[in-house]
């Protein structure tokens, strides 16, 4: 019930919509009762009182009588459906909303098309039951009640031996719906797996393509479509059921009107006329009440999708801003880890780890994959918070801080490359919303973009496609850089922001990257140790922990790992470019 509350809670700002809607559900229901309660009169003014005028008129008031239904009709659809948009929008909205909010710890353990099912695929099952629960419970509702009511004052008797099926085709209806509710759950579950599926194949197709994969992902997909097939067919199975399930029921309440009517009128208990009054509210009665029972499956249906959605907006992320969470001013841009340790579970991904970064210092992280580098400078931001220790800003605390005024102080640039299919000015423009088109050319000047910027098709204005397709890797990494620029923020975080780049490309990228670090304090993931010569320090972590720290001579000079890996690295490049020469 609470589920089911909650849904209904969602349609409360559109009440002027509702009312109109209920209004109109409410007339037409009263008019079922009206219209099976003046059978009777009707009839003994025509065949009794062989009434030529009402005769007469009867015809003109079907047709009127059937306009103001259509009109009801119009009113109640409309009004309905748009509130029930609106209020699926709403909820569509939250769920967006909390899902980025979440802690990046969500998002490593959640497939992405598993997230966008909840979007998507959930928020449309909930949109039935908003939609059946106002519909049913004020035009179905009102016109079983006043059905009802006809068949009571018509004659009581008849009524109790009517009424007999509506319990039973009631606990017939729940036991099904409950079984529904199950069913499709468990379906969104499917679905989610096949969005994921579907996120994979679209986001690898290159991969898929180079290694002639076609035939085993489609395969793959062709098991879960099977799998949700399957919970689909016995959920159909069930909602198939449960309208012959209640005209089986109903059949047997007729079955004994017609039978105890018939006597009383042979023994003249009751007239014809009121016989015939009651058959029509019995007939009538039948519609309201196969589809207050389609609607509860319905709502069954929804709240299993709704269980799944609200699990999303009630979610809260852990990382979250303290009561007394003041916004961080920073002056200098030192940057400082004490004793910080990081474990993810029971296992620790970085141990003890403390240095210092100053202003305009360049701080480069290198060592083996898997040492703790870009666990490291995803602590600054907040992405995740220290298990042990603490690290400050400007000798703040970062946790004292609020996390909107703390990720305004800095800027990144990954090897990931994020752009979106927006404009190229837009793309830049996510570094600071409210920037010019003049500051928007200039970072680009300054990140050497803007003369391939400039030979696009449309300039700025260029659409440049999903995740940035219609530019090559120099040219994304370089927008991230002119996004970085425009940001302006005193701290910056580079996370191998060259490793995917040819040689000729990275030389214009390292460029834009030495504007964009001028005057910053810098921490830069190095895979290629040659872009880190010049770094005021090098952080060597290896396995969580930093083993060696220093500048690139004295690192060579110690003989350790870091000496080590530039050794094989430069003989490596060595090697490579004397292949290429000859």
């Amino acid at each position: 019930m609470s589920t089911f509350s909650r849904i209904v809670q969602y349609s409360k700002p559109y009440w002027l919509r509702i009312v109109v809607a209920i209004t109109a559900s409410a007339a037409l229901g009263a008019m079922d009762g009206a219209f099976a309660y003046l059978v009777e009169p009707l009839l003994k003014k025509i065949f009794t009182t062989k009434d030529l005028t009402i005769f007469t008129l009867l015809p003109i008031g079907v047709i009127l009588l059937f306009l103001i239904r259509a009109g009801c009709r119009f009113l109640n659809d409309y009004y309905l459906r748009t509130a029930g948009e609106l209020a699926i929008r709403d909820v569509r909205n939250d769920v967006y909303k909390s899902s980025i909010g979440l802690d990046l710890q969500y998002y490593n353990t959640n497939t992405t098309g598993g997230m966008m099912s909840r979007v998507i695929s959930d928020v449309s099952g909930m949109q039935n039951g908003i939609a059946n629960v106002i519909t049913n419970i004020f035009r179905d509702g009102i016109s079983a009640v006043s059905l009802l009511g006809v068949l009571f004052y018509r004659n009581w008797m008849l009524a109790l031996i009517a009424f007999i099926a509506i319990p039973l085709s009631a606990y017939s209806a729940q036991i099904i719906g409950k079984r529904i509710k199950r069913l499709v759950n468990q379906g969104q579950l499917k679905m989610a797996d096949l969005s994921s599926h579907l996120q994979e194949t679209f986001a690898g197709i290159k991969v898929i393509k180079a290694f002639g994969l076609e035939e085993r992902s489609a395969e793959r997909f062709y098991k879960v479509s099977a799998e949700f097939y399957e919970l689909i067919r016995k959920s159909i199975k069930y909602s198939s059921i449960s309208a012959p399930t209640t005209e089986m029921i109903t059949s047997l309440g007729i079955a004994a009107v017609i039978w105890a009517g018939g006597s009383m009128v042979l023994r003249d208990i009751m007239s014809s006329s009121e016989f015939f009054s009651f058959i029509t509210a019995m007939i009538l009665l039948y519609k309201p009440l196969k589809s207050l029972n389609g609607a509860y499956n319905n709502v069954q249906s929804s709240l299993g999708a709704a269980i799944r959605v609200f699990e999303i907006i009630d979610r809260r992320p852990e990382i979250t801003d303290l009561p007394e969470a003041i916004p961080l001013k920073v002056c200098h841009g030192t940057v400082e880890f004490r004793d910080v340790s990081f474990r993810y579970n029971d296992e620790y991904v970085l141990q003890n780890v403390s240095l210092r970064a100053e202003r305009n210092q360049i701080i480069a992280l290198v060592g083996p994959s898997g040492g703790g580098k870009t666990t490291l400078v995803s602590l600054i931001p907040r992405f995740y918070d220290a298990s042990e220790g603490v690290i400050l800003i400007d000798d703040c605390d970062i946790r004292t801080a609020t996390k909107q005024s703390l990720v305004h102080q800095i800027a990144l640039v990954d090897q990931e490359t994020t752009l979106f299919n927006d404009t190229i000015a837009n793309n830049i423009r996510y570094g600071k919303s409210e920037a010019t088109d003049a500051e928007v050319e200039s970072a680009a000047i300054t990140a050497y973009a803007h003369e391939f910027i400039s030979q696009m098709p449309e300039g700025y204005n260029t659409i440049i496609g999903d995740r940035g397709v219609r530019l090559s890797g120099g040219q994304r990494q370089r927008i991230c850089i002119a996004r970085a620029l425009i940001k302006n923020a005193p701290i910056l975080i580079l996370d191998e922001a060259t490793s995917a780049l040819d040689t000729e490309s990275e030389k214009m990228v390292q460029m834009a990257l030495d504007n964009l670090m001028a005057n910053r304090t810098t921490f830069v993931i190095a895979h290629r140790l040659s872009t880190v010569l010049h770094a005021d320090q090098i952080i060597v972590l290896d396995g969580g922990n930093i083993i060696e720290q220093g500048t690139h001579d004295a690192l060579l000079n110690k003989g350790g790992l870091y000496s080590r890996l530039s050794s094989l690295q430069f003989t490596e490049r060595s090697s490579a470019e004397a292949t290429s020469e000859s």
